[in-house]
C-alpha cells in the first residue's frame, strides 16, 4: 500500500508499512493521474482504436464504413484492402491513414490477445496481464501511418482552426500513440500527454459540430469512468483535464449507440461491460446479443454470452 499525502507548497511525507514517497502538490496530482491512466486504459482503448465521426460526405466515404464494419468482423486483411482504396481516392484526406493505422493497433492487440474475454473484466485482471511483445515491422507500419496523417492534418488546421476532418485526424492521431505508448511499452506518462492532446483537438470539433455523435464517446467513457470516484480524486483529474458525471458518461453513450456512425456498435459494448461489471447480467446479455448477430464473425459476443451462462463472471 502506498499512502500519498499532497504538500501545502512544501515537500511533505507520510510512511506506511511497505512504502514511503515524497511528493509536491503537482507530484500527487500526476502519481493519481497516471494511476487512473493505468488501471482504466481496456476500458478507454477501444475508443482511441476506433474513433471517426461522419464527417465525409461523399459517397466514397463508403469505403471507410465498410473498412470499420470489416474491423468490427476480425476481418482486418480485408478491411486494408477498404482503406488503401480510400486512401488511392483521396490522396489529401488524413483520415485514410488514420483508418490504416487504427486497423494495424486493432489487428495487433488482437493477435496477443487483449481483445479476449478479459477486457470485460474488472481493471485488476487487465492490469496483471504480462506486456505484451509488438511486431516490430507493424510498429513501423503503424508510426508511418500515422505521420502521414499528421503531415495531411496539420496544413488544413493551418488554413482553418474549424476543419472538422482535421481536427478528428489530429484526435486520433494521438489518441492511438496514447494506445500503443501504454499498452505495448507501459509509457503511462507518455500516454498521458498524447492523451492530453486528443482531448485538445477533440473538444473543438465537438464545439462546431452538434451531430458529429460518434466524438461523445470520448467524453462518455471519461465522464462514466472518473464519476464514481472520491471527490478528492474527481478534482485532481480535472486539474489534469479531465471531468466526471457517470449518469452524464452513461447519457452521452447512449447517444453514440442511437445516432452514431463507426461507433454506434462500439457504444452498445461499453453500457455491456458496465452491465457485466455491475452484474446486470441480464441487460448485459441483451446487448451482446445483439451485437453476436450484428458482427456474427467476431467470437468476442459469443464467448462472452457463453462465460455468462456458465456464470464464469
Amino acid at each position: 500500500m502506498i499512502e500519498v499525502v499532497a504538500g501545502a507548497g512544501r515537500d511533505s511525507t507520510r510512511e506506511t508499512k511497505q512504502a514511503k514517497i515524497y511528493v509536491t502538490e503537482s507530484d500527487y496530482m500526476l502519481y493519481f493521474i497516471l494511476r487512473f491512466i493505468r488501471s482504466r486504459t481496456a476500458a478507454l482503448l477501444i475508443f482511441l482504436i476506433v474513433l471517426c465521426t461522419t464527417v465525409a460526405a461523399d459517397s466514397s466515404a463508403a469505403s471507410l464504413d465498410r473498412g470499420f464494419q470489416l474491423l468490427y468482423n476480425l476481418d482486418f486483411g480485408r478491411a486494408q484492402e477498404q482503406f488503401a482504396s480510400y486512401q488511392q481516392q483521396h490522396a489529401d484526406d488524413p483520415m485514410g491513414p488514420v483508418a490504416e493505422a487504427a486497423g494495424l493497433l486493432f489487428s495487433e492487440l488482437n493477435r496477443v490477445g487483449l481483445l479476449g474475454t478479459r477486457f470485460f473484466d474488472r481493471d485488476s485482471s487487465f492490469r496483471s496481464r504480462p506486456l505484451p511483445k509488438a511486431d516490430p515491422a507493424l510498429h513501423d507500419r503503424f508510426n508511418s501511418a500515422l505521420q502521414r496523417a499528421e503531415a495531411l492534418a496539420r496544413p488544413h488546421l493551418a488554413s482553418d482552426p474549424n476543419d472538422r476532418g482535421a481536427l478528428l485526424a489530429m484526435t486520433l492521431v494521438n489518441g492511438l500513440r496514447a494506445d500503443y505508448t501504454s499498452l505495448f511499452e507501459n509509457r503511462s506518462r507518455v500516454a498521458l500527454h498524447y492523451t492530453r492532446d486528443a482531448t485538445n483537438y477533440a473538444r473543438p470539433l465537438l464545439a462546431i459540430c452538434g451531430d458529429c455523435y460518434d466524438a461523445y464517446i470520448a467524453t462518455g467513457i471519461s465522464r462514466y469512468l472518473i464519476g464514481p470516484m472520491s471527490a478528492p480524486l474527481r478534482w485532481i483529474l480535472r486539474m489534469g483535464g479531465f471531468s466526471g458525471d457517470k449518469k452524464q458518461g452513461m447519457v452521452e453513450l447512449r447517444l453514440v449507440s442511437e445516432r452514431g456512425h463507426y461507433l454506434a456498435p462500439y457504444a452498445r459494448i461499453l453500457p455491456a461491460i458496465a452491465e457485466i461489471r455491475e452484474k446486470n447480467f441480464t441487460g448485459a446479455r441483451q446487448l451482446l446479443s445483439q451485437l453476436r448477430d450484428e458482427f456474427p464473425g467476431n467470437p468476442l459476443f459469443t464467448q462472452e454470452l457463453a462465460r455468462l451462462d456458465t456464470g464464469a463472471h
